[in-house]
């Protein structure tokens, strides 16, 4: 809406009782309100309030006071501290102008107070019953009355068996229900002609049961669910045992007329409680949320815009972190340690669509699809990888690569084999060339190789025995030249996602030598109470550490699936906490990477020793739309219609680019308000109330890293030049 318009608009009933309730409860704002001629008067008359009634607070001050601040900083402040700090930031950056990329660009003026003033003096200025709620919250934070909430790790526990993990007894039934009706689909339309496949097909004259029993020794190998993939509304309807509601079928027909891609394998399908057992209600609701996509999604594609700036890539020019980078495609960086590369094989593909992907700009672009045969490996890739492993071997700098997608195991044995061969030929000619190097001049060897996938998840039958023997391969011969970290980093999303299948995918990685680490996606299903706990606890009994849980990336496009900073602090400080590991392990959970093989041994030995649920390994933060990753951020404004504006500095615990400092801080709208959420998870059955205080989350602090993601330390000093850059 329109600025100039939205002055005109008249506060709704509701929002004038909510308005009364604020100026009720604070008397001192009531009066400032009525005995001031201009918003400007009254904010000026707030701020001395405020700081006259908060002079003996000297932690508070010294807090405000700094520029950059730090996790030791965060923990000093008390609940009211928060409140007060924001409130001095709404007077502080109030008329700000802001691009708002949730609104396409459009900019907008943030001046909370300016806003409460006009309401008050008027009844207008278009403010919604969102906007008040949290201001409600705010002051009711600040005077006191609405105290932290206690949540207690009984409480927590009993949040966790909300959520059923795949590998229960009632949920395998379920599962198994479903693939035979997914099989008796597929089989039916097979026989019409509707789906067809070279590979897999029906000799003639199978009766109907040899028919369910070639398809259950299909569903075991990777190509057949790759092969019958569900691309159309229709089809997933019939799978689903015609369960979709109109509106989402409306929903996915908009989707495809705008041809967003749609894919989604039979194994991930049946994954999905379609008879859903009452104590397990909306339990799937977080791969639900995957796999339907949401109208906001379908009404921004083609408007979308990049979020992480720094993929935005031009050979031989500097990205927006400082690094110059050898192709558009291959190679993405953001630090000096790591770098990630994009072979030019199948493994720019995925095994599934996830309606968040933050590659769905370049689903909108055009640069990613799921016709898998064009992203069969071409033959100059051959040529391409050593130019690559060229890069890696003459930087100063990177210790660590990434081999991701799209999906790094989706590549074949043998393509991955020749990527590793790769490596391993670039690691050890790195060793040689710093033979000939000074102490102090020394470039960073590799000592960390990880392989991104959701394949785990998403269709384990590809982690097979052929592949487990490339990696061991790998490890066998790039320990003996000084690689120590193996690692493979997955995305759980759902503790329904751990089913009988993923446990052997898990354990031929694991007995392949490799560790296996998570990284989540915070959505709004995931966010709910004790979701995100109960997945660490059903992960670290696969033998699976958690990493990082990430603050759903994007704008308006994903919108739905967002869950608000502030309850990725509030899971953080009151879930999270119970798994929280004591200090005096760090040496201990270090060695964890050396011998994966016993990762589930040494898991369950560390929490047995704590009286541990799990092991609270990941970070809550945020990937931000500029260079890194960060939970540390404030609340500088509200707008109108409720939406929080964060300011984000970058993580002081990490290596950066030198670019940060020149950077500054980021400025991120999030795409939907404090009360909208809570209505949100009301509606997927949630008690609100046992969300209290989460408006009062208007600070975070990105936490420490744990040990095990530490850099194991160089036998001699590296130097400090940092090569392939421009600032």
């Amino acid at each position: 809406m329109i600025e100039s318009k939205i002055t005109k608009v008249a506060l709704s009933p509701k929002s004038i009782i909510l308005l009364n309730k604020i100026l009720d409860e604070n008397p001192f704002l009531n009066d400032l309100l009525t005995n001031t001629e201009s918003a400007d008067e009254f904010k000026r008359l707030l701020e001395k309030h405020i700081l006259k009634d908060q002079k003996d607070n000297s932690n508070l001050t010294d807090f405000y006071d700094k520029e950059h601040f730090n996790r030791e900083d965060f923990e000093t402040l008390k609940w009211t501290d928060f409140a007060t700090v924001r409130i001095l930031d709404y007077i502080k950056y109030g008329g700000k102008k802001y691009e708002d990329l949730n609104l396409r660009g459009q900019v907008v003026e943030v001046d909370p107070f300016q806003d409460l003033w006009d309401a008050f003096k008027t009844r207008r200025g278009g403010l919604t019953v969102d906007f008040i709620i949290d201001m409600l919250e705010l002051f009711r934070q600040y005077n006191g009355t609405r105290k932290k909430q206690k949540v207690d790790k009984e409480k927590v526990l009993a949040w966790m068996k909300r959520f059923p993990s795949g590998l229960d007894d009632l949920i395998i039934v379920e599962q198994k229900k479903n693939k035979e009706r997914i099989i008796r689909t597929l089989i039916d339309k097979i026989d019409q002609g509707k789906l067809k496949s070279k590979r897999f097909t029906f000799d003639r004259g199978l009766s109907q049961t040899e028919k369910v029993a070639l398809v259950n020794k299909w569903w075991e190998d990777h190509r057949f669910h790759l092969s019958f993939a569900i691309r159309s509304p229709e089809l997933l309807n019939e799978m689903l045992g015609y369960s979709l509601s109109q509106e989402t079928l409306d929903i996915l027909d908009a989707a495809k007329k705008k041809k967003i891609p749609f894919f989604v394998n039979p194994y991930y399908l049946s994954l999905l409680l379609v008879e859903t057992p009452l104590n397990a209600a909306g339990a799937d609701k977080a791969i639900r949320d995957y796999i339907i996509y949401s109208e906001q999604l379908v009404d921004e594609f083609n408007h979308i815009v990049a979020w992480e700036k720094e993929d935005e890539v031009e050979p031989g020019k500097p990205n927006a972190a400082g690094w110059i980078l050898p192709t558009k495609h291959n190679v993405h960086r953001r630090y000096p340690d790591v770098a990630i590369l994009i072979p030019d094989t199948v493994g720019r593909a995925c095994g599934g669509l996830c309606s968040s992907c933050q590659r769905m700009f370049d689903f909108q672009n055009g640069n990613l699809n799921f016709d898998l045969n064009k992203l069969e490996p071409k033959e100059k890739w051959h040529d391409k990888l050593p130019k690559l492993m060229k890069y890696f071997e003459k930087d100063s700098q990177l210790r660590d690569i990434l081999i991701t997608g799209g999906d790094a195991l989706m590549s074949s044995p043998k393509s991955m084999d020749e990527i590793l061969d790769a490596i391993y030929e670039m690691a050890k000619n790195k060793i040689e060339k710093n033979k000939k190097r000074a102490d102090g001049e020394k470039y960073a060897q590799l000592l960390r190789v990880r392989l991104g996938t959701r394949l785990l998840a998403y269709l384990p039958q590809k982690i097979n025995k052929e592949m487990s023997a490339v990696l061991a391969k790998f490890k066998e011969k790039a320990s003996r030249i000084g690689v120590k970290q193996f690692v493979i980093q997955t995305h759980f999303e759902s503790p329904l996602e751990i089913t009988p299948e993923a446990k052997i995918a898990i354990d031929n990685l694991l007995n392949a030598g490799w560790i296996i680490t998570n990284q989540l996606v915070f959505t709004t299903a995931a966010s709910r109470r004790g979701h995100t706990a109960k997945l660490r606890k059903v992960l670290n009994d696969a033998g699976i550490l958690t990493y990082y849980t990430f603050t759903t990336k994007g704008y308006m496009e994903n919108q739905h699936p967002f869950a608000t900073n502030a309850r990725a602090v509030q899971e953080q400080l009151e879930e999270k906490i119970i798994g929280i590991i004591n200090k005096k392990h760090d040496e201990k959970i270090q060695k964890f990477a050396e011998h994966a093989e016993n990762i589930r041994k040494n898991i369950d030995s560390l929490r047995k020793e704590d009286d541990l649920p799990f092991l609270a390994t990941d970070r809550n933060v945020l990937n931000l739309p500029a260079v890194g990753k960060s939970l540390t951020f404030k609340v500088v404004g509200i707008t109108k219609d409720g939406r929080r504006v964060l300011e984000f500095d970058h993580d002081s615990t990490r290596r950066h680019s030198p670019i940060i400092e020149k950077m500054g801080k980021v400025i991120i709208i999030e795409s939907k308000s404090m009360q909208f959420y809570l209505d949100q998870i009301e509606e997927m059955g949630e008690c609100v109330d046992e969300y209290t205080g989460i408006f009062g989350y208007s600070i975070g602090a990105t936490e420490p890293r744990a040990a095990i993601y530490k850099y194991p330390e160089f036998d001699f000093d590296i130097t400090d030049k940092m090569t392939n850059l421009e600032i």
